[in-house]
């Protein structure tokens, strides 16, 4: 049985549209590098949006969480994974929803009832406890034993402080030989969790005034890879039909087996398969020091540290047969995956022959420091000589100190290299962490910007200037476009003045729905026009801009303010990268 096919198709039946997975690389998204869950490439229509496909959805989206870095190597966690999601847009709500998943887990994939247990939201000071839930599990036929009340903590769901929240349901199953206990203890870990149906039918302001939504919507995410080993009866991940190719060539190539050698290999496994989506993504992600391009460099070059441990030549090409068996695997399902396959195989190669021959070196200088550490703790100075001229990121020091129950300097580190502050695993700013947010006013009039930013550029740089990728925070916006050359001053006045212009002229920003073909016969631009569904919105800048998108914008111009360029730098090859700022 193929989960995925099963899954969309018994959604389909029940009228939901399938919507393609969005990219990885999440677009004008400020608060997450990657796509992190379904939920985030849908947050404009769980706000209330109309979406061109309807009310009810069904889709598989790419995430790529970060989160359980340190967990990986386990039996149950990914960077990477497939999560499948139905969703109701104001629609149906929870007795449709928790009978629709009762219905496939049962019926469809034939899990025996006596193995599911479910948890409910207990209810707080401000929401009452979930008893409609729990009697819609009652009447089929879920024991009241195997219903446990859970709260805040476990059951509530809110992105943030403020936004859209409310109770969800979460569905385990029994994932062990033993004999099932007739009452559900959420603390054992033999229960396992395959299945969250949110019900966002609550408004949380920024006092914590909690209000009920007009629109109520179902959010439901099930991770592919964890019902798989579900349904195939293992009790790791890594030893379903997923995987088994893929761990089948890293056994062939460190002439090891996979028992015995776990973690290492499993670790290997994520990495690459991460590496190869981020690396395909239409974003054009590349090894860097900044953002997406640091966390690809990170899981290349611990995935290769972990083949070292096996004893792997990694002066070779060998993540080729790797990548070649997770290339096979996906490539039929996401396109991307086989059009940039060479590219992928180059990332894959170049980053291993920059880090693979300083690794040795660098690990023996980590030895010399041992010799010479003073209270368990890994000075800043070593570090970052570590850093600097090994190529260690910072989290390869802490997973060595970690091994040999030392502690390491962070805080001195960043001190010593402040602009890679952002990068830290700590992430304080909350630069990996998702979440359903509403966009403020200044979000909003940065997100137009954009559209008036990318068509000044094509006026003074020229038509091949294409967007590839954007960042909006409420201090700035960033913006990523194809050039093959530094904008000299001349250019970006000439950019600033006309972006300021329009903004003067107080043009109207319009919307309209159409279909793909026509957005594309009109000429409307998108930076990957594959993500987007059949219908998509168009929003045009009078005379000036005409783009796909997912908004929100402002409705006319003139309230942008005063439009400033603050940095011009390059991003990646043949890729320039905008700082700027409405005043």
């Amino acid at each position: 049985m193929n989960l995925k096919t099963e899954f969309i198709k018994y959604f389909v039946l029940k009228g939901h549209v399938e919507i393609p997975s969005a990219p990885l690389i999440p677009e004008n998204d400020p608060t997450v590098l990657f796509n992190t869950a379904g939920m985030q490439p849908l947050i404009p229509y769980l706000l209330g949006e109309p979406h061109p496909k309807g009310k009810r959805l069904v889709d598989a989206q790419k995430c790529v969480r970060l989160t359980d870095l340190d967990s990986i190597g386990d039996k149950t966690h990914h960077t990477f994974f497939e999560m499948l999601g139905n969703w109701s847009l104001g629609d149906y709500f929870k007795k449709e929803s928790i009978e629709y998943s009762f219905e496939f887990l049962t019926k469809v994939l034939n899990i025996p009832i006596e193995r599911l247990a479910v948890t409910v939201f207990a209810g707080d000071k401000d929401i009452p406890r979930d008893e409609v839930s729990f009697n819609i599990w009652l009447n089929l036929g879920i024991p009241k034993e195997r219903i446990a009340y859970l709260g805040v903590d476990d059951n509530f769901w809110i992105a943030g402080d403020s936004g859209p929240c409310g109770g969800d349901t979460e569905i385990f199953y029994f994932r062990s030989d033993d004999e099932i206990p007739k009452t559900f203890d959420p603390t054992d870990e033999r229960w396992v969790e395959i299945w969250n149906n949110v019900f966002m039918e609550f408004y949380k302001d920024e006092d914590g005034k909690i209000s009920v939504l007009s629109q109520k919507n179902v959010d439901t995410g099930m991770g592919l890879e964890r019902v798989v080993a579900v349904l195939e009866k293992v009790d790791d991940n890594y030893k379903s039909s997923i995987w088994k190719e893929i761990i089948k060539a890293i056994e062939s190539i460190s002439g090891k087996t996979y028992d015995g050698n776990e973690e290492a290999m499993r670790i290997i496994a994520d990495h690459i398969r991460t590496s190869v989506f981020i690396s395909a993504d239409p974003a054009g992600i590349k090894p860097s020091n900044t953002d997406q391009g640091y966390i690809l460099r990170r899981l290349i070059r611990r995935a290769i540290r972990h083949a070292k441990k096996l004893g792997i030549n990694t002066n070779e090409d060998w993540m080729r047969s790797i990548a070649l068996e997770v290339i096979k695997k996906y490539e039929n399902d996401y396109k991307e995956i086989k059009e940039n396959k060479e590219v992928v195989l180059e990332v894959l190669k170049k980053e291993n022959e920059k880090f693979s021959h300083t690794l040795e070196k660098g690990l023996k200088e980590f030895d010399k420091m041992l010799a010479n550490i003073d209270g368990g703790l890994i000075d800043k100075d070593s570090a970052f000589r570590l850093y600097d001229t090994y190529g260690f990121p910072i989290e390869l020091t802490l997973e060595l100190a970690l091994e040999h129950d030392l502690k390491v300097d962070v805080e001195g580190f960043q001190e010593k290299f402040r602009q890679h502050q952002e990068l830290s695993r700590t992430a304080s700013k909350g630069k990996f962490k998702g979440g359903l947010m509403g966009h403020s006013e200044i979000e909003t009039k940065y997100h137009t910007a954009t559209h008036l930013l990318n068509a000044a550029l094509k006026v003074v740089v020229g038509l091949d200037v294409h967007q590839k990728g954007s960042n909006i925070n409420e201090e700035r916006m960033r913006f990523d476009f194809s050039c093959d050359h530094k904008l000299t001053e001349e250019e970006k006045k000439a950019v600033e003045d006309l972006v300021n212009k329009w903004i003067k002229e107080d043009l109207p920003v319009s919307m309209k729905t159409m279909s793909k073909e026509e957005a594309v016969k009109e000429g409307a631009e998108a930076m990957f026009m594959e993500k987007y569904a059949d219908m998509v919105n168009v929003y045009e800048i009078k005379d000036i801009s005409k783009e796909v998108c997912g908004g929100p914008h402002v409705t006319h111009t003139n309230v942008l303010g005063h439009f400033k360029i603050i940095k011009e730098e390059a991003s990646s090859a043949g890729v320039r990268r905008i700082k700027a700022i409405l005043e």
